[in-house]
């Protein structure tokens, strides 16, 4: 029974206090000398999308996506430990991740709009990057638009693991993004109403399976099972 499952990780599985839009601000400040007018607007948004925005916003030219990536991943790697003191994994996640890579025939791994050096960083402060297939994953360096990553994680598990290229898929994610990046790829969508949105405006996005959080193992299996059988 195989399935590929992809988690996002802002609000899904972990809370970051705020570092995240510490991270872009200081990014921001080290390419163009100043402080953003505004705070980074996330959302489910890749980091393609959040960075060019900034500038977009203040009036400024958008550096090289290679100069941003950079100073993004500087930025991330400065606050690790500010990360692991102010954040948190969310409830039951670690349980949840080592039961999904503990199943036969599946791949779990991670859809997030964050560059793969900050995924990595967020995921170690709170010991769950041993619990993904981190190289199959797709970030935020990937693609501008969230749906667009389906198709690069589909693509690197067919390279590093030979799946088939119609392995059933499933999303697991906190926003409508998470949602329509399912819903736009043919795969399955698990919504968590962990991050702002609530599990009604999940619901209305279109999501049929719903969580308040991610503490129920067995539930959470479950509902994930049920996609690989689709």
């Amino acid at each position: 029974m195989e399935l590929f499952v992809l988690w996002d990780i802002d609000h899904t599985l972990i809370e970051n206090a705020g570092v995240s839009k510490e991270i872009y601000a200081a990014a921001f400040r080290g390419l163009s000398g100043r402080e953003p007018t505004e705070p980074a607007r996330t959302e489910g948004r890749t980091d393609r999308l959040i960075m060019r925005d900034m500038f977009v916003r203040d009036g400024l030219p958008v550096p090289d996506w290679p100069f941003v990536e950079t100073a993004l991943a500087q930025a991330g790697e400065a606050r690790l430990e500010e990360l692991r003191r102010r954040g948190t994994a969310l409830p039951g996640v670690h349980d949840a991740l080592k039961a999904a890579s503990a199943q036969t025939g599946w791949v779990s791994s991670v859809l997030t709009g964050n560059i793969s050096a900050n995924a990595r960083v967020k995921l170690a402060a709170f010991g769950l990057d041993s619990l993904l297939d981190l190289p199959v994953g797709a970030y935020g360096a990937d693609a501008e638009l969230r749906p667009h990553l389906v198709a690069v994680a589909r693509e690197r598990a067919q390279r590093v693991h030979g799946v088939p290229a119609d392995i059933p898929t499933v999303l697991v994610g906190d926003t409508p993004r998470d949602v329509e990046a399912a819903l736009t790829t043919g795969s399955g969508v698990l919504a968590v109403a962990s991050g702002i949105h609530t599990q009604e405006e999940l619901t209305a996005a279109g999501a049929v399976e719903v969580l308040p959080d991610l503490s129920d193992t067995k539930r959470v299996l479950g509902i994930l099972e049920s996609f690989a059988s689709h």
